[in-house]
């Protein structure tokens, strides 16, 4: 935070600078076009110092173990928040930010290309990394720049360069099965939850097991990139959108034709990227996907529910067909201050499928609590492990529960 704070005076300057040439009755996105190009009339020495300083935020988080950072726009009031084990709080600085200031920061860390399609779209989704002295991997970044009250706004997240080890996951044997090219060569897994609970890092540990241990071709279409995989015995390609490719839909569809052996669909998050994926899987691949949802029964009715009703049929028994194994997970506050992974885990069997098919979704989940000799659990399940282990409180345990009657039931059972 030195460089930072040191040189707020200078942001200051600069920042009065380029918005002297700005009138002041050029607003909403013509202010933010008419911006950009201002910047990019600044001396090289100017733009660096600008850049150092978002640096400077940035390496703080490794410091201060957070896992975001936000700036910018009128919600953030003047500061600057971090995410430190899921709760966020502002640092001191020796002055407010003005919106000006934080509009001038931001903008100048993208690209004139990145700042049309922010204009085009009002956000921007995209990876940021900083050179590390005297090392060859970069520290990352996943971005989201977007509009609050038409000005800048960003969240970055930190991308843990370490890949968490398979068995950390803690999985049941015929779960590791289901997840390995090695055993199923085709077949969907989604890995669900909400924002910041951990999908991505699980997705990666998964790729990072097959990349280890089967020689194969990995295709990876993700909005942002985050972690870069290193090739051990697969080829490993990463496709970001908006960069490499259109769209989720056209990354898994061109995909098809560089003879991959699995495809990661970063986020199935429209209908059109939902049917891809289910296309290329039905054509006899491994993939994997996420979805924003906080169980496995969700998950299921998500993507039933997206398609329009008179697809919902043809789309529940290709569903039911290519449905191997659904991860829902969330990160809960524990004991020590940190944080834990808890998860829900569904192995499709035939009884499953069949459920799937005959829209009986609500039978799965007792499908899921008997089925412990598949290695599969309920969320509630496996709360209760971690309450009972001394990892988390009840209270936390509750809150988290997808089915707290169900959950005090288990509990009052175990009692």
């Amino acid at each position: 935070m030195q460089f930072f704070s040191e040189n707020l005076p200078r942001l200051t300057e600069l920042s009065r600078s380029v918005h002297e040439q700005i009138p002041a009755t050029v607003r909403g996105l013509d202010y933010h076009e008419r911006l950009g190009e201002e910047i990019e009339k600044l001396d090289q020495d100017s733009r660096i110092d600008l850049e150092k300083m978002v640096e400077d935020l940035l390496l703080y988080m490794y410091k201060n173990e957070a896992s975001d950072i936000d700036l910018g726009g009128p919600g953030c009031f003047g500061k600057i928040w971090y995410r430190v084990h899921g709760k966020k709080s502002p640092i001191k600085l020796n002055k407010e930010l003005e919106l000006e200031e934080t509009n001038l920061l931001l903008h100048n860390i993208i690209t004139p290309g990145q700042r049309k399609r922010f204009i085009r779209d009002n956000s921007l989704d995209f990876s940021h990394s900083i050179e590390q002295e005297g090392k060859k991997e970069n520290l990352r970044y996943r971005a989201s720049m977007y509009l609050d009250l038409e000005q800048v706004a960003l969240n970055m997240r930190k991308i843990d360069a370490e890949i968490r080890p398979f068995k950390g996951l803690n999985l049941h044997p015929e779960i590791a099965k289901a997840l390995s090219l090695k055993y199923y060569k085709y077949g969907l897994t989604l890995v669900t939850g909400i924002t910041g609970s951990g999908k991505s890092s699980t997705l990666d540990t998964i790729i990072d097991a097959n990349n280890r241990t089967v020689d194969a071709h990995i295709v990876i279409v993700a909005s942002p990139v985050e972690l870069i995989h290193k090739p051990i015995r697969s080829v490993v390609r990463h496709r970001e959108v908006g960069r490499d490719v259109p769209s989720f839909k056209d990354g898994a569809v061109q995909s098809l034709r560089q003879d991959p052996d699995i495809i990661v669909v970063g986020e199935l998050r429209d209908p059109e990227t939902i049917m891809t994926t289910l296309e290329i899987t039905d054509s006899g691949h491994k993939t994997f996907g996420t979805l924003h949802t906080s169980s496995a029964m969700e998950s299921i009715e998500r993507i039933v529910g997206e398609v329009p009703s008179e697809e919902q049929n043809r789309v529940k028994t290709r569903l039911a067909d290519v449905l191997t194994c659904v991860m829902s997970q969330k990160l809960v506050p524990s004991l020590d201050g940190k944080r834990v992974l808890a998860k829900e885990v569904l192995l499709v069997t035939g009884p499953v499928r069949a459920a799937i098919r005959n829209d009986n979704v609500n039978e799965i989940y007792q499908m899921m609590a008997e089925g412990s000799d598949y290695g599969m659990i309920t969320m509630e399940q496996d709360l209760k492990r971690l309450y009972q282990s001394g990892t988390i409180s009840r209270e936390e345990a509750l809150n988290n529960a997808n089915n707290k009657k169900r959950f005090l039931q288990l509990i009052d059972e175990a009692d």
